[in-house]
């Protein structure tokens, strides 16, 4: 370690660099995710734009290092990219825990430092869900408003995809790049769908089948998610680079404490900076582009006289409404190999059973797996190793009778809105700033839950015509979330019923947008990144008109 730099609690090596901010800035956004990235580079050209992030600039180099963590049972997945600690304090007051840390990342590139990188688009109906399935409220753009942008978003993350899926909605043009060939676990199965009359298409994925955008083709670590040491998946770090090269100021562990603000205008994010000073960023607009959980705490730390139930939240729905995608799914063992984990990420699906969705049950996805990641498709063989008694042949004979023939299948099921599933400010925890932590709130109804035992009956048939010896299944009482924030800022049309216009601007403040996940309506099934650079792309788009 050199003399300047310095440890601190999350993170590589605290830096002294000038944290200090950037003068005459005509657009300032909070979060270095993907929807702050593809901002901050769209707008670079004719803009001085400025990024600030709570987190640290992590060193590419490290990756193997921290592939290493992954790997290793004695590490837990947040320590994969050093989250934790007082700075990631939350709390969980719902009725369902809601283990927040368990997979976010904060740091130059956010959370698709660690994504699975599947992007999926949003079905046409999941837009009107109100009007075509009865439940829920409608967007207010429809799928039409969002094409055009879909279709960029997938050349600017890197998609590689086929037109094979018959219940996708429609598209205007091939993915950039083809979709990845199905693995040998998926023709397994497409056997036994086949007899079930069940069909299954290719998955679009956010990492390189051919290289790409100067980087690699996937090279088959198998670790995607948590951490690609090759590049070759999409992370938020090729926006914040390409941003920095046209002159956009990227200024790291810079957690935004507050939005000072006038009736009708933000005026400066606060923040902080390793040294223990605060500074005040102005600029003539702002973007929030936090994620679903920390943009509804901010505004709610932005509190003030004039909004003293919190910033931009005159409607009183800051908060409300949040949402994530259910688990569904079931494994079991054949008698025969699998080639289990040869593939990092899954490569076949089936939409068959999704726009079936109507007041009683939700839409839903399913999913092939082919990775032993999370352990869905059975242990991996340091797990293994680890857990018995024995050694020598024993051993090895042991791993090898016990690995490589497991399968599984997964699924992602819609949640409603609902009022009482929201992040708010937890009144007795603060973090590293003394600021009051976010309370994950989290509630689920129970159309997902009859959603998610409609999906296990067909994955239990897939898994039984296979031949397989069922050993578990995640039902409605052992679902979990997929870690997709949503919903807490919700799109309206008008204040009353929204945080957001929509342009996703704030209905109570001129120069201030929310770029995220949080601004959806209603969630569908669908992995939601790609609907979040779809929507980055056109707020860039309506800034740059309007400065």
């Amino acid at each position: 370690m050199d003399a300047n730099e310095a440890v601190d609690g999350n993170g590589p090596a605290v830096r002294d660099i000038d944290r200090s901010p950037v003068t005459n800035a005509d657009v300032c956004v909070v979060g270095a995710g993907p929807a702050g990235a593809m901002i901050a580079d769209r707008l670079a050209a004719d803009h001085d734009v400025v990024v600030l992030d709570a987190g640290p600039r992590f060193d590419p180099a490290d990756r193997l290092d921290r592939q290493e963590r992954a790997i290793r049972p004695s590490y837990n997945r947040p320590d994969v990219w050093d989250v934790g600690g007082e700075r990631d304090a939350h709390a969980n007051s719902g009725e369902w825990f809601y283990p927040l840390n368990h997979a976010r990342v904060k740091g130059i590139g956010g959370s698709t430092l660690h994504w699975q990188g599947m992007v999926m688009r949003l079905h046409e109906a999941d837009f009107n869900s109100g009007e075509q399935r009865g439940v829920g409220p409608d967007w207010p753009i429809d799928y039409a408003d969002l094409q055009p942008y879909y279709a960029e978003a997938e050349r600017e993350l890197g998609v590689a995809g086929a037109s094979d899926n018959p219940y996708a909605p429609p598209r205007e043009e091939p993915h950039p790049m083809p979709a990845f060939e199905p693995s040998y676990s998926d023709s397994l199965f497409a056997e036994a769908c086949e007899e079930l009359e069940i069909d299954m298409h290719s998955v679009p994925n956010a990492r390189n089948s051919e290289p790409y955008d100067d980087r690699s083709s996937c090279v088959g670590y198998g670790t995607c998610q948590p951490v690609c040491p090759s590049g070759a998946k999409y992370d938020a770090t090729v926006h914040i680079e390409r941003a920095e090269e046209k002159g956009v100021s990227v200024i790291d562990r810079a957690p935004v404490q507050r939005l000072e603000h006038e009736a009708d205008r933000v005026s400066a994010a606060v923040y902080a900076t390793p040294d223990g000073e605060e500074h005040r960023q102005e600029a003539d607009a702002f973007v929030v582009a936090c994620g679903g959980v920390e943009t509804p705490r901010l505004l709610l730390l932005s509190d003030s006289e004039t909004y003293p139930d919190g910033l931009a939240n005159s409607s009183g729905h800051v908060g409300e409404f949040f949402m994530d995608h259910l688990f569904a799914g079931a494994g079991g063992v054949l008698d025969e190999p699998t080639r289990q984990n040869h593939i990092g990420f899954y490569t076949s699906a089936s939409d068959q059973f999704y726009d079936d969705a109507d007041e009683e049950f939700a839409p839903f996805k399913l999913e092939f797996f082919n990775s032993i990641q999370n352990n869905y498709a059975g242990p991996s063989p340091v797990g293994m190793a680890l857990t018995g008694d024995d050694w020598g042949n024993e051993l090895l004979d042991r791993l090898r009778e016990g690995y490589g023939t497991r399968v599984a299948m997964g699924g992602l099921v819609e949640q409603l809105p609902r009022s009482d599933s929201y992040v708010t400010l937890d009144p007795d925890r603060t973090d590293d700033h003394g600021n009051p932590v976010p309370d994950v709130h989290w509630n689920v109804g129970d159309r997902a839950l009859r959603t998610i035992e409609r999906a296990n009956e067909i994955q239990q048939a897939v898994l039984e015509e296979l031949g397989a010896d069922i050993e578990w299944v995640a039902g409605p009482d052992a679902t979990g979330p997929a870690y997709h924030h949503m919903g807490t800022t919700r799109m309206s049309a008008d204040a009353e019923n929204g945080v957001v216009d929509p342009d996703c601007r704030t209905h109570d403040l001129d120069n201030c947008w929310i770029a995220s996940s949080s601004v959806f309506p209603t969630g569908g099934a669908m992995n939601p990144t790609l609907t979040i650079a779809a929507l980055a792309l056109r707020v860039a788009d309506d800034i740059a008109t309007r400065l």
